[in-house]
């Protein structure tokens, strides 16, 4: 081996993160090439043969040799580089992250959302820095962090005081139990639901298809023929849906469907059918329970807690289905949109699946445990806040 060339040994932790930064698909070019120098330098090649394998100069390659045979692993990253001073003085950068941690309606300020601009428009109004300051430094400031107040999720607390206990029996029939005790060979899991107000829609110019270098082009000006209802139903153990398209939803619409699935012999003739359903109207309450034992003996309608419709696996058809048939909405009249719709369900139900639902009674319960908890820290943080004032 040349002299210059460093002998370089890996334990075994060193050499697993070296390879986990060759192979990760977010590595930067400049790590993966760091990493593959030392790799390769591990194996005893000299440095002019890693030079001309990974395309680099020999002085590249015996820099990163030599650093990380002195510093290990800390060698492999850039030293620190001299540049003008920070705009945002280190003492003044957690005041930054302070104010994009609070909403700007509490601060009085007339925003939804902070942005980098305004951010840094009200820390010099506010006398936090010394200005004027641009929204880069704030907008790395952030990033470092990292802070990203201009977005937002939404999300919804249950409601239902037994949340819990309607959601474990759905949960438990997605994995095979009912009441604790598993379902037999010949019993059926149905997930009910509608997707009302279909709008059919003819766009003024015909949609062009795509080309090379071009997507479909929708036009955007389009005339309206009248909505529909798609009413479906999935078997969850097989993955098939029965569906129909009324004009609107409501009892009868609902009944019919399920007259029409219970009506084929594997459901007419199975022991128990439970029937998944959420809160809407047409299958809401006691009553509805009521009405569908009277017509169907076998069949067991469960309802999803309020506002938990996520529980019921037909919502997952229905997302399917608006991806793949309803948007971008170019339907020349209602009666074109009804054959499309049942058209896509028959070709749908050719290698129709059941969804790998993995989300869990014990999922549920840790969910419900950590909000719990978030609920009693929220609770102990504003009385601490109340004694204060």
């Amino acid at each position: 081996m040349p002299l210059s060339a460093v002998a370089v040994t890996l334990t075994a932790s060193e050499r697993g993160a070296l390879k986990k930064r060759v192979r990760g698909a977010k590595t930067c070019w400049r790590d993966r090439l760091r990493a593959q120098i030392v790799l390769a330098a591990a194996r005893g090649r000299p440095n002019a043969r890693i030079a001309a394998d990974l395309r680099v100069d020999e002085g590249t390659v015996r820099k990163w040799r030599g650093r990380f045979a002195e510093l290990r692993m800390d060698g492999l990253k850039d030293l620190p580089r001299s540049g003008r001073p920070r705009l945002i003085p280190e003492a003044d950068r957690a005041a930054v992250v302070a104010l994009a941690c609070q909403l700007p309606a509490d601060t009085g300020v007339p925003l939804s959302r902070w942005t980098g601009p305004e951010l840094a428009a009200e820390l010099v109004a506010q006398g936090l820095v010394s200005g004027p300051v641009p929204a880069s430094p704030v907008l790395r400031i952030l990033a470092e962090n990292p802070v990203r107040p201009w977005r937002y999720q939404s999300w919804i607390f249950p409601r239902d005081p037994d949340f819990e206990a309607k959601a474990t029996v759905i949960l438990d029939l997605y994995q095979g139990f009912y009441q604790g005790k598993p379902l037999g060979p010949g019993d059926r899991v149905l997930s009910f639901d509608a997707k009302p107000s279909i709008q059919a829609r003819s766009r003024i110019h015909a949609t062009l298809p795509a080309a090379p270098g071009r997507p479909v082009r929708v036009e955007h000006e389009y005339e309206r023929h009248g909505a529909l209802a798609l009413l479906a139903g999935l078997d969850v153990r097989t993955g098939k849906v029965f569906a129909s398209t009324p004009g609107t939803t409501g009892i009868v619409p609902f009944m019919g469907l399920v007259g029409q699935v219970m009506a084929r012999p594997e459901y007419r003739d199975a022991p128990r059918v439970f029937v998944v359903v959420d809160n809407g109207s047409d299958h809401r309450g006691k009553k509805a329970v009521e009405r569908l034992r009277k017509a169907h003996p076998n069949a067991v309608m469960i309802h999803t807690p309020v506002h938990a419709s996520w529980l019921n696996q037909v919502e997952i058809f229905f997302s399917v289905i608006q991806k793949k048939v309803v948007s971008p909405n170019d339907f020349p009249s209602l009666e074109a949109l009804s054959e499309t719709l049942l058209a896509f369900i028959a070709r749908y139900n050719q290698t129709a699946r059941p969804f790998s639902w993995k989300y869990t009674a014990d999922d549920l319960a840790g969910l419900i445990r950590r909000i719990s908890e978030h609920e009693e820290q929220d609770t102990m943080q504003q009385s601490g806040l109340a004694m204060a004032a």
